[in-house]
């Protein structure tokens, strides 16, 4: 990566293709969230070490609950392993957030996810935001939700709805994705950040997340830095 690449502010990525991964090998689909949970983990880092501010990460939708329920608690049990052993390396400045509906995760996930938003990890340099039971349409109605309330409260007028009044309500609060990346060869959002990909680039590479790398980031950074960004203007 050189000095002169230009640096999305924010990054999405749909980690797409555990499974098939698993599959190919022979191997239990839980196998391959476990190698894709690795993978998570090294981008993060290396979204840090670049100096990205915001990496967000479609970790298990609001559709994955249909899937067999012994994948199902191998993904859930992979996220207590993962932050059990966020304790171990504290102060990496990677500050971790949870994005979705938390109401489903039983009462152990959701102390250890608070643990995890609540950890000093020094000075913040890069923010991950991982989005559990999250679903693009869920997050436009919860912030609709909250709208109505808030009105009804007479905290907030009908006029006074605008796109930045939804923004705030919704569940990332982050900046709008500058690059979302999908690996696995499959082409669509798949309901990931509808409302903050509205101007996104995308970069779709045939590559189960399994073996993405830190060179497929590298790649799709440097496509990100050749488009012209011109949010409808000339």
């Amino acid at each position: 990566m050189t000095d002169k690449i230009l640096l999305p502010e924010h990054i999405g990525i749909i980690m797409d293709g555990n499974g098939r991964w698993a599959k190919k090998r022979g191997l239990p689909r839980n196998m391959g969230h476990k190698k894709g949970a690795e993978v998570f983990e090294d981008i993060s880092k290396y979204c840090k070490e670049l100096g990205i501010k915001w990496l967000t990460v479609y970790a298990f939708s609001t559709e994955n609950w249909r899937r067999p329920k012994e994948e199902v608690d191998g993904v859930m049990n992979l996220m207590r392993s993962y932050l059990k052993n966020m304790k171990k390396a504290a102060n990496e400045h990677i500050a971790v957030r949870f994005i979705g509906d938390k109401t489903p995760f039983d009462e152990d996930l959701l102390r250890l996810m608070e643990e995890a938003e609540n950890a000093d990890v020094g000075e913040v340099i890069t923010t991950v935001q991982i989005a559990l039971n999250y679903g693009g349409r869920d997050e436009i109605v919860h912030a609709v939700k909250e709208i109505v309330n808030d009105i009804k409260a007479g905290k907030l007028s009908s006029e006074d709805i605008s796109e930045e009044s939804i923004s705030a309500r919704l569940y990332s609060g982050t900046p709008e994705a500058d690059l979302i990346i999908r690996p696995s060869g499959e082409e669509r959002l798949s309901n990931f950040l509808i409302w903050e990909s509205a101007y996104s680039e995308f970069v779709f590479m045939d590559v189960l997340w399994p073996d993405f790398t830190r060179k497929d980031l590298d790649k799709a950074i440097e496509e990100y830095s050749r488009r012209n960004r011109r949010f409808g203007g000339l």
